[in-house]
């Protein structure tokens, strides 16, 4: 009997035991979210597709590598060091972009939505699978205009721990099939996107977006890299793209913005009488804002922020006891802004024969009838932001009799012996760091929020990645280049005349106003390298002579006059061009820097990946 109640116990334990097994290994991780969790649960995909948006890259924005604004013919560096002013020549691997971490990421997200996704309903994959696919091909775009052409790779890649990692080297595709792949991938995934009305999430005009500003790129590389004298290329194709091949990228990048333009979806800002600062509006305003067709936003409630207008506000209405001023606009830029009657735009600053200064009653009096966007770009003298004046001016001019004599001050906001002001508390001071150097400040992206520039609270203003501005421009370059002068004329006046011009302001047109017109409608909005890179000028206007006026900074530096006894000048204003007190280096843009070099680990792990020309 007792061994019988022995084996009952055994028995029952072993039973027992076996239970907690199977209950453990079916126990869910507490910490951990399983596939099929994440791709059953809406919320959490598109949580997922947040963290990608973010991830995006770009080369120049408000929360990343905005300090590079000052490194072209933008603006020039006022903060704490003069490395941008000073750059001899950009490096080869300046521009350098190799990650496949987000396409690995995505690529995995494609596969899984369809393994796992058992919950979801059809439509509900087929368009986060197109907005995925929107987001690689996002990627991919960046890469190529960096690199040429780079591995397509559009699914996983599993190493089989064979010890041949051979299947997993992709060699590089052309750079003409990365642009294709690109267009085509828009194509078939623009009417499954969704999210209609949405300029945060990609929808079917966002697609025709980044395809417009893709095939242009391919159009222009087509076009421009086949007229130099010795074009770019590599003999697989990786880097050049053949010029037959234009006519068709520019008929693309055409058709893509007319889908966008003649939707009725998007128009241009107009809301504030005010042009200049209907201007500032349409890049900055969140609401009712039909121009903006997708933007990265920040949200102040929900911490994400950014410290842009921390760290370039004008100096005198700063919030904070550190930081401002870093990228302050040089006069370059704002002398590419014509006057409204279409003349150009260089100040006069002198008589025509040059014996004297031209003097102003007040200091904003030589901007006026200047193209609007600058006011909406650039915070220039005898102008305010947030209600206060931003107060700029250098110094004094004191007649002697014969001669002016200059005088200027170390201590902003310094007052001259005759109780007048001396030296504004914005400056500009030429040695002084955190004070404009120039003699400009920037306006666009700056927030006029209250506290909005301080530590603590700092911006919540988002980033526009496509506006409609953008896309007049993209149609009325391609229509150009296929000899649709009058509807290229069409789209670009549309935009001057919003700036102020008369309606239809231009008559004629010709690449080199078309590229200006970008110039002063997309400044710090991260296309000016870019555009010189692809219409394969940029080893020209920067050229790195010293006497190349295009490779060096300028400042405009206003003076009150004192010249007693002188009605006509005593208390008027003048203004001196000159070169940026702190600007060192002429820019030095060189043909290897068209594609940028290809890190050395990347070729080592890879033997199929070919070097770019010059490196």
């Amino acid at each position: 009997m007792k061994r019988i109640h022995s084996y009952i116990l055994a028995a029952a334990l072993a039973l027992s035991t076996s239970a907690c097994k199977e209950d453990w290994l079916e126990r869910q991780p507490p910490n951990i979210i399983l596939e099929n969790q994440v791709w059953n649960d809406v919320t959490l995909i598109t949580g997922l597709l947040a963290n990608y948006y973010d991830r995006l890259p770009a080369h120049s924005q408000p929360d990343i590598g905005w300090q590079e604004y000052a490194a072209y013919d933008e603006a020039t560096w006022s903060g704490n060091d003069d490395a941008r002013n000073n750059i001899i020549s950009y490096p080869f691997d300046r521009w350098r972009l190799w990650d496949y971490g987000l396409i690995r990421d995505i690529n995995l997200a494609l596969e899984n939505i369809q393994t796992y996704g058992t919950t979801l309903t059809a439509p509900q994959k087929t368009q986060f699978s197109a907005e995925l696919r929107f987001l690689r091909a996002y990627q991919y775009f960046e890469l190529v205009k960096r690199m040429g052409g780079v591995p397509l790779v559009t699914q996983q890649l599993i190493y089989d721990f064979s010890g041949d990692p051979s299947p997993l080297q992709q060699p590089r595709a052309k750079e003409e099939a990365v642009y294709d792949f690109i267009a085509s991938e828009l194509d078939a995934i623009k009417n499954d996107l969704g999210n209609t009305g949405s300029n945060t999430r990609a929808n079917k005009f966002t697609a025709m977006a980044l395809k417009s500003r893709a095939m242009l790129y391919a159009a222009s590389i087509a076009k421009y890299n086949n007229l130099m004298a010795a074009p770019i290329t590599l003999p697989g194709g990786e880097v050049g793209i053949p010029a037959s091949r234009a006519n068709e990228y520019y008929t693309k990048a055409l058709e893509a913005s007319k889908e966008i333009i003649n939707s009725g979806s998007y128009s241009l800002y107009r809301a504030n009488p005010n042009l200049g600062e209907n201007f500032f509006d349409a890049i900055t305003k969140k609401i009712n804002n039909q121009e903006v067709i997708m933007a990265k936003d920040f949200l102040t409630a929900k911490d994400k922020r950014h410290s842009f207008s921390y760290d370039n506000i004008a100096r005198n209405i700063r919030e904070d006891n550190l930081s401002s001023s870093n990228v302050t606009p040089a006069l370059n830029l704002v002398e590419a802004y014509e006057y409204l009657d279409g003349s150009s735009g260089e100040l006069k600053n002198r008589t025509a024969d040059d014996k004297d200064f031209i003097y102003y009653n007040n200091l904003s009096d030589i901007f006026a009838n200047k193209d609007a966007r600058l006011y909406g770009t650039v915070i220039y003298p005898g102008t305010s932001f947030k209600g206060a004046e931003v107060q700029i001016q250098a110094g004094v001019m004191v007649w002697n009799g014969s001669t002016y004599q200059t005088i200027e001050s170390n201590t902003l906001g310094a007052v001259h012996t005759d109780g007048r002001l001396l030296t504004g508390s914005s400056g500009p001071q030429r040695s002084q760091t955190e004070v404009s150097n120039t003699g400009f400040y920037l306006r666009k992206y700056i927030d006029p929020t209250p506290l909005s520039s301080t530590r603590g609270i700092r911006s919540d203003l988002w980033w526009v990645r496509f506006r409609l501005g953008e896309i007049l421009l993209n149609a009325s370059e391609a229509a150009l280049e296929l000899g649709q002068t009058a509807d290229a004329l069409t789209y670009v006046n549309r935009l001057r005349e919003r700036a102020g011009f008369p309606a239809n302001s231009l008559k004629t047109l010709t690449i080199q106003r078309l590229q200006n017109e970008r110039r002063v409608e997309l400044a710090f909005e991260d296309h000016r390298v870019w555009d010189l890179k692809r219409w394969r000028i940029a080893h020209e206007i920067w050229n790195g002579s010293p006497s190349n006026p295009n490779t060096t900074m300028y400042a405009l530096y206003p003076y009150r006059v004192i010249r007693p006894g002188d009605p006509a000048r005593d208390g008027k204003y003048v203004f001196v061009k000159m070169v940026a007190p702190r600007f060192r280096a002429p820019r030095l843009f060189q043909l290897g820097n068209y594609y940028s070099s290809i890190d050395q680990t990347v070729i080592n792990n890879n033997p199929k990946i070919v070097r770019n020309p010059f490196h």
